[in-house]
């Protein structure tokens, strides 16, 4: 199935982009939401993490003390190895299901927030889209949702790969910077989902026929 690897900054809008090509009949699968199910109280992966980091790792319900182990991992870039090694294979495994489950879309578009960090994605998926925006933006968007300070948004982007870098990996980029509106966001995201739809039935055409498509 034709694939879309879509990306972006903290703050970046990804999210809402998604929301909308969910909305127009792609197949999400957001990394994310996965990450989240299985760190949630009960999640498959709590156990491990409890195990490998103590009892402090949870927070009071059972789920992952998400502020704990930010700053951990900030400062420990062993410890962020150690989370990675038990999150990473569930993530893939639950994202191997999610994508043969959602078979029957025109396309899949897979939401990874680190996806240019983590050097995996690029032969896994037929296109990256980076949907992109100032970093002063982006500190503004995350302080006014999440309350953490600018000093401790600015730390996560520095975990980030630079702005340039994400860009340079992009086969299509969707602007959405302090200046743009939500229609416009629309507006750019349906242009993109509408060329996107063509070129998945060229390569399912090509599929057919027996040859690869063309990669424009």
């Amino acid at each position: 199935m034709y694939s879309i690897g879509l990306t972006g900054g903290i703050g970046s809008g990804k999210t809402r982009v998604a929301d909308l090509l969910a909305e127009w009949g792609a197949a999400v699968i957001d990394t994310d939401d996965i990450s989240r199910g299985l760190t949630a109280a009960g999640g498959g992966a709590m156990a491990a993490i409890v195990a490998g980091f103590g009892p402090v790792a949870a927070d009071p319900s059972g789920a992952l003390d998400r502020a704990w182990m930010r700053e951990l991992v900030f400062r420990d870039p062993e410890a962020r190895g150690r989370l990675e090694a038990i999150l990473h294979p569930l993530i893939t495994a639950a994202t191997v299901r999610a994508s043969e489950a959602a078979a029957g879309a025109p396309y899949q578009v897979f939401v990874v927030p680190l996806l240019v960090e983590s050097g995996r994605w690029r032969e896994r998926v037929d296109r990256i889209c980076v949907v992109d925006c100032d970093p002063d933006t982006q500190v503004e968007r995350v302080g006014r949702r999440s309350g953490l300070t600018p000093e401790a948004i600015r730390r996560i982007m520095a975990v980030q790969v630079p702005r340039a870098t994400r860009l340079a990996a992009a086969d299509d980029v969707i602007v959405n910077d302090g200046a743009t509106t939500p229609l416009q966001l629309m507006e750019r995201a349906r242009a993109l989902h509408d060329r996107w739809l063509e070129l998945a039935g060229a390569k399912d055409r090509a599929v057919h026929v027996g040859q690869q498509a063309p990669r424009p």
